[in-house]
């Protein structure tokens, strides 16, 4: 007889279970359980919404970036997509990642983008491999944007000596060109 009994408030509460772990559910991964899962902290908040203002800029700044690019230089290299794929492919050089830069350059190919910027840009690469640092954030991307642009820019301390002028037997630009030493002070005789 109890059996009877028991029978029915097990099913009904079988019936109320399913529907009430799928509420549970639900809470845990909608905007309730999400407000629920945060740690509460201010600075979580902040964090992510400095990483969302960072990808705007980032975003504008690669904007920038194309529009200057289709601005400076006259023909298909200057198109979005070769400029993306020919600083990806000059950037690769630099590394060593020979294998990847060839598979980039095949597409780069592919697109109708000359080659020719890619080898005149990486060439421009070379000459300022003594000022990139890894250190510093963007200092690869910002040497291979230069020199895609302008793959003819020279280095600042190379410019400046290309553009002296030179005499031969002057002894006036002989002790500017390489600073003399000091002199030491003497020792005191006793």
């Amino acid at each position: 007889m109890r059996r009877r009994v028991l029978q029915p408030k097990l099913s009904i509460l079988r019936h109320l279970a399913v529907p009430g772990f799928v509420l549970l559910l639900g809470i845990g991964s909608g905007p309730f359980g999400n407000a629920l899962a945060q740690s509460g902290e201010p600075r979580a908040q902040d964090q992510s919404k400095q990483g969302a203002a960072d990808a705007a800029k980032d975003g504008q700044r690669k904007t920038d970036e194309f529009a200057e690019a289709a601005h400076a230089i006259n023909g298909p290299a200057g198109n979005p997509e070769c400029v993306w794929l020919g600083r990806r492919v000059v950037s690769l050089m630099y590394r060593d990642d020979l294998d990847t830069a060839f598979r980039h350059l095949d597409l780069y190919d592919r697109f109708g983008c000359p080659g020719g910027h890619v080898q005149a840009a990486f060439r421009c690469l070379t000459r300022y491999f003594a000022e990139i640092d890894d250190k510093v954030q963007r200092s690869l991307p910002d040497h291979v944007h230069a020199c895609w642009i302008n793959p003819a820019a020279q280095p600042q301390t190379a410019a400046a000596a290309a553009s002296a002028p030179t005499t031969s037997g002057s002894a006036a630009s002989a002790p500017a060109a390489s600073p003399q030493p000091s002199p030491s002070p003497q020792p005191a005789a006793k």
